[in-house]
Formats: C-alpha cells, structure tokens, sequence
C-alpha cells in the first residue's frame, strides 16, 4: 500500500534534470501535503518562520509546513552552465522549503554515470515512492529499471508531458516528439530493452501506482493512471504579486536549437511580434545559443534576459509586462496559472508551416498546433507578417 501523503519518510525519492522539473516536483509536493519547512521557532532564523538563504532575497514568503525531511530531491546535474545555475538557485528553494537535496555530477566524465547510478542504487531499492520529471531520458530509464517502488509520479518536464501520456496510452515506445517519424539509431537499438524494462515501470499493476502530476491538457488518460492537476498554488503562494509594466514581454524558445524552426525564419517572426506588439524583452530560453541571443539583439533592438529561475518565477516575482508573447511552448499552458488573478495577458503566435526547418520531424506541425489549439486563457495569435 502506498505510503499515506505527508508521512512518506525518507522514503519518497525524487529525480530532475531541469528547473522546470524542480519547480514541478515542489508544487507536487506542496499540493501532496509534504511541506517540510521547519516549524516555527524550530530552527535558527532571527525571525520564527521566516524564509532564508536564496528564498530571503527572492522575498519567497514562509511556508508553515511541519519539521522533518519528508523528500529527497536528486539534482542529476547536467553540463549547461545556464541550466546549472538555474537548478543551483531552485535547489536552495527546495532546501528552504525543508526538502532534502542530492546533487549528483551526473555527466561529470565517462566514469559518472556508473558512479551515479552505484551510488544512488542502495536508495532506489528502499524507496517507496519516486518521483520523476523526465521519462523520456536514458538516465532516468536506467534508475527506473533499479527501483521496485509501489508508487511512481510523473511531474511535467514541459509539453513532453503531453506527448508521454499519448504514447504510454497506445502502448508505443517512448520517444520525443520533435525526434518521432525518424529512424532508430544504433544507441537507441542498444537501449531498447532498457527503454522497454522502464516502460513497463511506469505503467500501472495491481501492486504499482502511477500518477501523472501536470498542467498539461491530457487527453488520453492511459488505465490505471491518476491524473492530478498542477494549479502553480506554491508558486501564487509563495511569490507575488507582481508589479505589472505597460509594456509587452516576449518568451524565447529552443526550436531553433532542437532543430525543428529555422534560425533565419525565427529571427524574422521574433523581429515583427517585437515590432507588432511594442515588446521590449526578450526572455531567452535556457537552451537558447549565444550566437542565436547575440543575433536576435542585433537585430530587433530588444534586451536579451537571462533568468536566474524558471520563467513563471521570475513572471509571478515581476515586474513583467501586462502582455507576455510566446511561441508554442510550456509557458502558453503555465504562465495563466502562475499569474492567475493578475492583469497580465498571455498571448501565444503560431509556427507557420514555412518555418519548419527540412530534418523537422513529420509530427512536428501537428505537436505545436496541439500544444496552441489546447492553451487555456491564451489570446492567439493566427500569423507574424515579416516587416
């Protein structure tokens, strides 16, 4: 039976590779009542309560929960410098919030892996629930195959959550969207049965529970899958208000990177909703090249902003603009809920079918429309006329 919600232990173990997978594992944890912050008058702060470290100078109020580590959250650290300094700012979050934090130098060398998953072995096997943000990675197919846990939860890695739940419904393989319609690679036949083991982990029996935590639009529900909606209610509690410009913000994406956009089409479409709209910043992609960012600047005039958090952070923090503009991505399904109550308005544009780039995936239209056509509280926008 499954460990009852806020008295799981030390016994619930969670993996991410990613800010946003942080983030998510928190709100599932503050949804699931495993708040763990130190009671107050329970620990040294000058004030009973109060936030500190990284959450004192983000002005993160206090959360009430109980004393105790209820969670361990394991940081397999990948090698991006951005997306490291993002993930080193959400830990700090997560241990104010009283959650236990592993960082592991996962891809610290050819010998890391194996020193990763050895290390890491003795507490999957003693783990009664695992949380993970990313069921299409390798890495975490691998500790999937380790584990024996009654209960695994699966938090959003993004609009890939989407396409995991499709695909776990039809009973296909699990692969990324913008790579499906291409051939197998010699790593992914050599992967296969691994890939294969992890699946069946992640689909429900009558001895393991599976949940799927998201604020993704879920369509096919595969059986035996709880389905628990992410509101971002730690997110509105902890951050904000925010204060709220006249202008308009515009939200980088990492299609160009990920090959399915081309760079010249996307730095055209960027130059006009600037133009169209009245934006002024340009919130990079974690993912996003420096060549790419230092082009878009040169270009269209805007101010290129590296964020220290994930964006629905920063935009619940503020101050942004009253009007966000994105491409399809994640942020068209989040920032409505991380700015519910607010006067900001998400406004999402289309990707034109000329922008996709040759070696595109064939699903690659389709995903992007889907990922458009099922925003709630969006404006759309149809198209972006080049100047």
């Amino acid at each position: 039976m499954s460990p009852r919600a806020g008295t799981a232990g030390p016994h619930t173990l969670a993996f991410v590779e990613s800010p946003v997978q942080l983030l998510n594992v928190l709100e599932w944890a503050h949804a699931h009542a495993l708040g763990t912050r130190q009671a107050p008058g329970a620990g040294p702060a000058s004030e009973p309560g109060a936030p500190s470290g990284l959450a004192a100078s983000y002005g993160v109020r206090p959360s009430p929960g109980a004393s105790g580590t209820e969670l361990t959250l394991v940081v397999l650290s990948p090698n991006d410098p951005m997306t490291r300094g993002q993930l080193r700012r959400m830990a700090e979050l997560a241990r104010d919030e009283g959650h236990e934090v592993r960082w592991e130098e996962a891809r610290g060398g050819a010998a890391a892996p194996f020193r990763t998953v050895g290390g890491l072995a003795p507490l999957l096997r003693a783990a009664r629930r695992v949380v993970l943000g990313d069921p299409f990675s390798r890495y975490v197919q691998l500790l999937l195959t380790i584990t024996r846990a009654p209960d695994v939860v699966v938090v959003d890695d993004g609009t890939a959550t989407m396409e995991f739940v499709s695909q776990l419904a039809r009973g296909e393989r699990l692969v990324r969207w913008h790579r499906k319609g291409g051939r197998p690679g010699p790593r992914d036949l050599v992967f296969a049965p691994v890939s294969a083991k992890a699946r069946r982990r992640l689909t429900p029996t009558a001895g393991r529970r599976v949940e799927v935590f998201s604020s993704m639009p879920i369509d096919e529900t595969p059986d035996g899958v709880t389905v628990t909606v992410n509101d971002f209610a730690w997110t509105r509690v902890r951050f904000g208000p925010p204060r709220i410009t006249k202008g308009a913000d515009l939200v980088g994406t990492s299609l160009v990177e990920t090959g399915v956009v081309d760079g010249d089409r996307y730095l055209e479409a960027v130059r006009s909703l600037a133009k169209a709209h009245g934006a002024t910043r340009y919130f990079a992609h974690r993912r996003e090249s420096a060549d790419k960012l230092h082009a878009l600047a040169a270009e269209t005039g805007l101010e290129i902003v590296r964020p220290d958090l994930p964006l629905e952070l920063i935009a619940r923090r503020g101050p942004i603009g009253r009007t966000i503009l994105s491409f399809p991505s994640t942020v068209v399904h989040t920032l409505p809920l991380a700015l519910a109550g607010t006067d900001v308005r998400v406004a999402v544009c289309d990707i034109d079918p000329s922008w996709l780039t040759e070696t595109a995936s064939p699903r690659a239209q389709g995903f992007l429309s889907g990922v458009t056509g099922t925003a709630r509280d969006v404006h759309r926008l149809s198209s972006v006329a080049p100047v």
